[in-house]
């Protein structure tokens, strides 16, 4: 277990992380213009694809869905990693040194990023036509990638509170500055697991935030995606700068609770 003075020293860099999030507002906001464009360009279908997406971020919240990964595959490959611990359940990985942890997520988050651009640059090929196969792939690797972020902290994403964070995370990962903010107030809220689940959802302000939120992400993003061949380039940029992104996100948010929650666990100690 790494002392306080430790762990105060990794929550002071995430916490710098979060003010440099402040950074991004003019390059967000500058993004946001051709929305009205994009609206009367983008073919309906396009459009009821991103559609189909929130509704299947709202069933994998309840349930997990189709995207939620099997934690025994993704345990054995984090032994594999740490070959000086005995790691037999999601538990016994958050008990892990956080130096452990960001060696781990560093190196899911390449070979995820890695993944992302050679999927978007095939997606891309075949401009508007194969766009439509890569939104929900590029979505099922995001969360993909935040489930197995969450289990190399010790998060159990069967729990519905867990998949309520990691959709959290996702939003987190597009949003600007203003939305930033809110959703890290939200996320300090489950410290503890002190809200239920249904208030946590009720935090999410209704599936039209998280509609607008997906419109910004793959909207100017996918535009010049829709042009056959010349859209591989902008597809493997695409891909690679989201799945970057919420792999960031992920990263930092769950390293924050984990800290925290270590942290609780001295203060306990102490006081008895």
């Amino acid at each position: 277990m790494e002392s306080k003075e430790e762990l105060q020293v990794y929550l002071q860099e995430i916490e710098d992380w979060e003010n440099d999030q402040k950074g991004l507002f003019f390059w967000e906001k500058l993004g946001r213009l051709p929305f009205k464009l994009l609206d009367k360009i983008t073919p309906k279908f396009i459009q009821e694809k991103i559609g189909i997406l929130v509704n299947e971020l709202g069933s994998y919240i309840q349930t997990g869905g189709k995207y939620l990964i099997n934690e025994q595959t993704i345990i054995k490959k984090i032994q594999k990693s740490t070959v000086n611990f005995d790691l037999q359940t999601i538990n016994d990985i958050g008990k892990l040194p956080i130096k452990e942890m960001n060696i781990i997520s560093d190196q899911l988050k390449k070979e995820r990023v890695k993944f992302a651009t050679a999927q978007g640059a095939t997606t891309g090929f075949g401009g508007i036509f194969t766009l439509v196969v890569d939104i929900p792939l590029v979505l099922g690797n995001a969360l993909k990638t935040l489930q197995e972020i969450a289990i190399i902290h010790g998060y159990d994403p069967k729990d519905k509170l867990e998949r309520v964070f990691i959709v959290k995370c996702l939003q987190f990962a597009s949003a600007d500055i203003v939305g930033k903010e809110a959703i890290l107030k939200e996320l300090a809220n489950m410290n503890g697991k002190t809200n239920s689940s249904e208030e946590m959802i009720s935090q999410l302000k209704g599936w039209q935030e998280v509609f607008f939120t997906y419109r910004d992400q793959f909207g100017w993003k996918k535009l010049f995606q829709m042009i056959p061949i010349a859209g591989m380039l902008f597809g493997a940029i695409a891909n690679k700068g989201m799945i970057k992104d919420v792999s960031e996100a992920g990263i930092m948010l769950y390293r924050k609770r984990r800290i925290q929650d270590r942290l609780q666990e001295i203060d306990v100690t102490l006081e008895n």
